[in-house]
């Protein structure tokens, strides 16, 4: 779901990409939106995937954004990290999107109905997941558990935190340091789609992986702008 913010920046961003002679928003690529028009951005950024992410989700990439040639820079790194991600968990949903990636898993591909124990198969994905954020030390990570509306609001809640947590302690005993990793439940305050249905449920109950860039990537982003 967009906030309103996020409209209004999207109509925002929308007048300026529009001035630009024969150049579509298709025509954008990735690293492209990496660094950015300006702050309104952002609004971009969350019309796009906010259909795909909750807005923590949207927010930790918005957020975390630096902009200009140094964004480009950090999008470079953030396209390649995504695609080995991609190859190496097929059955994850890979958003890369500004200068962060999301990582989405549906919760049954991680998590038995009502549990928050890992499956056998999920630390295997997990486990590939934290190969490569080992591999990209330069990130900083945010997991956040949702859930579908079944069920009391409370319970929810403590559903999503404990299978977030289960994705972090996993991925430290990994080797992710676990100053890296935050985690948040959302419950079902986020969903992407409708919970009325089962197949909208079925989407509500997911996982997200958002990376972003840390202070010293930013640094060297910078530095290789010539900031």
């Amino acid at each position: 779901m967009i906030t309103s913010k996020f409209k209004i920046a999207t109509f925002s961003v929308a007048l300026a990409i529009g001035s630009m002679a024969f150049q579509s928003c298709d025509s954008l690529t990735k690293t492209q939106k990496g660094a950015g028009i300006g702050a309104a951005a952002g609004g971009v950024l969350g019309a796009i995937i906010g259909k795909k992410a909750g807005n923590t989700a949207v927010g930790a990439i918005i957020g975390g954004a630096v902009g200009g040639t140094a964004g480009g820079f950090i999008g470079k790194r953030m396209d390649k990290q995504a695609a080995e991600i991609q190859n190496a968990i097929p059955n994850a949903e890979v958003v890369r999107e500004g200068e962060g990636i999301i990582v989405k898993f549906d919760s049954g591909i991680l998590f038995d109905f009502d549990s928050a124990n890992l499956k056998a198969q999920a630390k295997d994905n997990v486990k590939s997941l934290a190969g490569s954020l080992n591999e990209y030390p330069n990130t900083e990570i945010k997991i956040i558990g949702h859930t579908d509306n079944k069920g009391t609001e409370t319970y929810n809640m403590g559903l999503s935190e404990r299978r977030a947590a289960a994705v972090k302690a996993y991925a430290v005993s990994q080797g992710v340091p676990a100053s890296r990793l935050t985690t948040v439940g959302k419950g079902f305050s986020e969903p992407i789609a409708d919970n009325s249905t089962d197949a909208g449920r079925a989407a509500n109950r997911r996982v997200e992986v958002v990376i972003t860039a840390n202070e010293q990537l930013k640094k060297e982003a910078a530095s290789q702008a010539g900031g």
